[in-house]
């Protein structure tokens, strides 16, 4: 079986896209997530569905009772089975992230994650959020969690682009210009 990245994972993304409808997209993403955890993780569940000695209809065999167990649409089914053909089911973890990625972008959503010293209220929240879609141009699906040693203040992750409003990110900038001179 061969690794899947970059342009082949995204290609693979958005021929599962074609397949299923887009409101269904979020959940059977965060089962085939799970899948693609279980052959990180158990080396031999991985190895028997990479493995030649095992044929293709022992592959979908084993196929079909995972998509049954997790509920999965025959669509999934069909493309699971499709990628185990091809020989990059081991690449399952890589396509999910391009098929989440394809997923916000064709619903126009942006994903991002607020850290923050202690939980925060949910006006604060909701402003945080209006000044993303402010920024952005689009809505934004946003994580909370907390790490005290920001000791406040917030730190937001959007996509690649970071905002440090933190008192740890401002000190470590005041540092930065004391050293500088």
């Amino acid at each position: 079986m061969r690794k899947v990245r970059g342009a082949k994972a995204k290609k693979y993304a958005k021929q599962f896209l074609s397949l299923v409808n887009l409101d269904q997209v979020p959940e059977i993403a965060g089962k085939l997530e799970t899948m693609a955890l279980l052959m990180q993780k158990e080396k031999q569940f991985r190895n028997m569905l990479a493995s030649p000695s095992f044929n293709e209809q022992e592959r979908a065999g084993v196929i079909n009772y995972l998509c049954e167990k997790l509920a999965l649409p025959e669509e999934a089914k069909k493309f699971l089975t499709f990628l185990s053909i091809e020989g990059v089911l081991v690449g399952l973890g890589e396509i999910v992230k391009y098929i989440n990625a394809l997923y916000l972008e064709a619903k126009k959503k942006v994903k991002g994650v607020v850290t923050s010293a202690v939980e925060l209220p949910e006006s604060i929240k909701q402003k945080i959020v209006e000044s993303l879609r402010a920024i952005t141009g689009r809505d934004i699906e946003l994580q909370y969690e907390i790490d005290p040693s920001l000791l406040g203040g917030v730190r937001v992750k959007v996509g690649s682009t970071m905002y440090d409003l933190s008192i740890k990110g401002q000190l470590g900038l005041l540092r930065d210009k004391l050293i500088k001179g």
